[in-house]
């Protein structure tokens, strides 16, 4: 006689294999997973637009995304991890969401040019990182700088920064040896 093995539960379950019974069309496995990754996600997107609204609408976009493309998730295998695919997707609705809103923005007056301020997640970077470190920073080419901020601060492998950033992983690799060799030089 054969045993059927019951299903595990989803709270017993790692996000991967959440996102594979979400790709079959599981919504106690998505709650799950939502309910898990939702704080973290809102206070990584936080951290990168203060724009309340923003980030809800981009929190609303990455999990609808995620309902409907969970399936094309590689997996570890593929050396991505669930959280690391979820955060992209993220990362893209934000940078989407910037584009919009730049869009959409009233241009300045051209008799009264306004100084170009930093974006609001240069601000937040240059804050969290204050003192030499943060001169450091600030004097970092925008390419170096975004580089950094995605492996260091936000944690995110090469592949991973690649595929948000939209560049090959090589260059990854260049920009991130090159932003090390400048802070240390900014640093010595």
């Amino acid at each position: 006689m054969r045993r059927v093995r019951a299903a595990a539960a989803p709270q017993e379950l790692d996000e991967e294999q959440l996102l594979r019974r979400v790709a079959r069309g599981d919504r106690v496995a998505f709650e799950e997973l939502y309910r898990r990754t939702s704080p973290w996600l809102a206070v990584r997107l936080r951290r990168r637009c203060a724009d309340e609204q923003m980030v809800a609408e981009v929190m609303q976009e990455t999990y609808l995304a995620v309902w409907r493309a969970a399936g094309s998730f590689a997996g570890s295998g593929a050396g991505g991890s669930a959280v690391g695919w979820l955060w992209t997707i993220a990362a893209r609705r934000l940078v989407d969401a910037f584009r919009r809103r730049a869009h959409h923005a009233d241009p300045p007056p051209a008799a009264a040019p306004h100084p170009v301020a930093p974006a609001a997640e240069e601000e937040a970077l240059l804050s969290t990182v204050g003192g030499d470190v943060g001169d450091a920073l600030g004097r970092l080419a925008p390419e170096l700088r975004d580089v950094l901020r995605a492996m260091v601060l936000d944690g995110l492998s090469v592949r991973e920064t690649a595929v948000v950033l939209g560049l090959p992983e090589g260059t990854v690799k260049t920009r991130a040896r090159r932003a090390r060799i400048a802070m240390r030089e900014a640093l010595a």
